[in-house]
C-alpha cells in the first residue's frame, strides 16, 4: 500500500475501520463457541464476561482527560494496539479469569478507539457528506467482516485451525496495520479546536436518551441473540460464521445506501422505521422455535442496526462544533451505563426464561420509538427537539 493513500482523512478512517473490524470480528465470532467448548461457560459466566467487556465503554468519558496528554489521532493508534494485543492473546487463556482479563484489554482498546473514531469522523466530515461516508464505513466494516468470517469458516471447517492460532493471526495483522498508519499518515487537524473538558448540555438531552436506549437494546442483540443460536439451536462455529457472512453481505451491499436514505429522509423517519422493525424482531425472538427462522431474525436484526448512524448525524446537526470530541466520550459512557449491568442481570434472567430477555428488548424498542418521534424534521442548533421536556418549553415547529 502506498503511503500516499494515507494522506487523506477519509482513507485513514477506512484503514482504521479495517484494522479494528478484522480484530474485533474475529474475537466476536469465535467467542460463544470458545467459551462454551474450552471454558464451559453458562449464561451466568457469559453475562459476567460481557459486563466486563462493557466497563471500558462506561469509562469512555475519560477520553477527554487522555486527550490532554495525546492527540486524538495518536490515541486512536494506541487504542488499536490495545485491541490487537487483547485479541492476539485471547486464545491462550481458556479459563474464566483469563478470559475476563483478556476481554478487558481488548475492550479497552475497542471502546477508546470507537470513541475517538466517532469524534474524528464528525470533525473531518461535513454534515452533507457524513451520512453517506458513515454508511460507507459500515459497509467497509461489513466487507472486512465478510472476509474474516470466510477465512475463519474455511480454517475451521476444512483445516481445523485452533482457536489460539486464529486469534493470534488476527491480532497480529491489526498491529501491523496500525504501525503502517502510525508511520505513514500525517497528523490531521480538525476544522474547530475541541474543548478539553467534559461537556454535558441540557440541549443535547434527546441525543443522550437515544444513545442510552441504543446501548441497552444493543446488548440484548450482541450478547443474547448470538448465545441463543449456540445454546438453544446448537449452531457450530462454521454455522455462526456462515450466519455472520450473510449478515455482513447485506450490510456491505446496503449500508452505504442506508446512509444516503438517512440523508434523504432525515433522522426522525429513519429511526422510526428502525425501532418499529426492532420491536417486531425482538418479539419474534421470544417465541421462535425454528433454527432457520432464528437465523433469519438475526440477519434482519443486524440490518436494522445500520440505521443507528442517524443518531450520530442528528447530534452532528444540533451540536456546537467544539463540543464533538468531549461529547463523544460522554455519549459512549451513557451508551454503556445499561451495558455494564444488562449482560449480568439479564444473564440471570436467562437462566429462568430466555423469552423474558427478548420481551424486554421489545419494550426498549417502544421507548426508543417514542423518543425518536421527538426529533424535528430539520434538526439544527437551536431546534434540537419538538417538545423540550427538560426546559419545559412548548412544542417547536417541525
Amino acid at each position: 500500500m502506498s503511503l500516499k493513500y494515507l494522506q487523506n482523512q477519509k482513507n485513514l478512517l477506512y484503514l482504521m475501520t479495517i484494522a479494528m473490524t478484522l480484530a474485533f470480528a474475529t474475537w466476536m465470532v469465535l467467542l460463544n463457541n470458545f467459551v462454551v467448548e474450552r471454558a464451559s461457560f453458562s449464561g451466568k459466566e457469559i453475562g459476567i464476561l460481557q459486563s466486563i467487556r462493557e466497563i471500558p465503554g462506561f469509562l469512555a468519558f475519560t477520553t477527554i482527560f487522555i486527550l490532554l496528554l495525546i492527540r486524538e489521532q495518536k490515541f486512536a493508534y494506541v487504542s488499536l494496539v490495545m485491541l490487537g494485543i487483547g485479541v492476539l492473546i485471547t486464545g491462550f487463556f481458556p479459563s474464566a479469569l483469563g478470559l475476563y482479563l483478556t476481554t478487558f484489554v481488548m475492550s479497552a482498546g475497542f471502546h477508546y478507539f470507537e470513541t475517538v473514531k466517532q469524534s474524528l469522523s464528525l470533525q473531518w466530515l461535513s454534515t452533507q457528506e457524513a451520512p453517506e461516508i458513515l454508511g460507507k464505513l459500515i459497509a467497509l466494516a461489513s466487507f472486512t467482516s465478510l472476509i474474516t468470517y470466510f477465512f475463519i469458516w474455511v480454517s475451521q471447517y476444512y483445516f481445523s485451525f485452533s482457536f489460539e492460532s486464529i486469534y493470534f493471526v488476527s491480532g497480529f495483522i491489526c498491529l501491523i496495520l496500525t504501525l503502517l498508519m502510525w508511520i505513514g499518515a500525517p497528523q490531521f487537524k480538525g476544522v474547530t479546536e475541541q474543548k478539553k473538558n467534559l461537556v454535558f448540555k441540557r440541549s443535547y438531552w434527546l441525543y443522550y436518551a437515544l444513545t442510552f436506549m441504543s446501548g441497552a437494546r444493543r446488548q440484548i442483540f450482541v450478547v443474547f441473540a448470538a448465545f441463543l443460536m449456540v445454546e438453544k439451536f446448537n449452531y457450530s462455529v462454521s454455522d455462526i460464521a456462515i450466519l455472520f457472512i450473510i449478515n455482513h453481505t447485506f450490510n456491505w451491499l446496503f449500508a452505504s445506501k442506508i446512509g444516503q436514505l438517512v440523508g434523504k429522509f432525515g433522522e426522525r423517519k429513519a429511526l422510526t422505521f428502525e425501532y418499529c422493525g426492532l420491536f417486531l424482531v425482538f418479539y419474534a425472538y421470544a417465541y421462535v422455535e425454528n433454527a432457520m427462522l432464528a437465523g433469519a431474525l438475526y440477519v434482519v436484526d443486524h440490518l436494522f442496526f445500520s440505521l443507528a448512524i442517524a443518531i450520530k448525524t442528528y447530534f452532528q446537526k444540533i451540536a456546537e462544533p467544539s463540543d464533538i470530541a468531549s461529547t463523544a466520550g460522554v455519549a459512549f459512557t451513557i451508551n454503556h451505563i445499561a451495558a455494564v449491568f444488562i449482560p449480568f442481570s439479564f444473564g440471570l434472567v436467562w437462566l429462568i426464561s430466555p423469552k423474558f430477555v427478548f420481551l424486554m428488548g421489545a419494550f426498549m424498542s417502544l421507548i426508543s420509538l417514542i423518543l425518536a418521534r421527538n426529533i424535528p424534521n430539520n434538526p439544527k442548533f437551536g431546534n434540537e427537539v419538538i417538545w423540550d421536556l427538560i426546559n419545559r418549553s412548548n412544542f417547536k415547529r417541525l
